[in-house]
């Protein structure tokens, strides 16, 4: 599951740091208190428990609170909750590609025209409104042609949709 980029870049998000990662992979593997967590990573408890409320407040991770009848004191089992990865990276990648999709329909579907400091890059109509003159700096602003752009846009979609297509196969768990 970690190998999927797409879990990565979510759990990055979440986690913040790189060096964090090891306390999800131990909590991955079955490791679900945070003492035991700390004690395999070799992370201090504190930054454990404050990464294990990261995972909890996204909805990747959950608890279950006990009082030890000797000490009082509560105990908490944290687990993992891939179903909830799987959710949350799904719905990304469905809103990213929708949006790169529609970024890809505007830029075959127009001309667009830059300023040459790169202060703006607006199609045809707001440039004809703007007298083909960049607002910022006074610059006339001169036809871009987008086939780069386009490209990009292209592959980016590939990328997502492979992500996304190994996501929905189960290659991820």
């Amino acid at each position: 599951m970690l190998n999927n980029p797409l879990v990565q870049e979510l759990l990055n998000e979440v986690v913040q740091d790189e060096e964090n990662l090891p306390v999800v992979k131990s909590l991955i593997s079955g490791t679900n208190t945070d003492e035991d967590i700390a004690e395999e990573t070799e992370i201090k408890l504190n930054i454990v428990r404050k990464i294990l409320y990261k995972l909890y407040d996204s909805g990747l991770a959950s608890y279950k609170r006990s009082k030890d009848p000797e000490t009082q004191w509560y105990t908490y089992a944290w687990e993992f909750d891939a179903d909830s990865v799987t959710n949350q990276i799904r719905a990304k990648s469905v809103s990213m590609i929708d949006n790169l999709r529609r970024d890809l329909e505007s830029e075959e579907n127009n001309m667009f025209f830059e300023c040459p400091d790169g202060h703006s890059r607006v199609a045809f109509d707001k440039a004809s409104e703007m007298g083909f003159v960049c607002p910022e700096c006074g610059n006339e602003i001169t036809f871009q042609e987008n086939d780069g752009v386009i490209n990009r846009i292209k592959e980016e979609i590939a990328s997502h949709e492979k992500n996304y297509s190994l996501l929905q196969s189960g290659i991820m768990k």
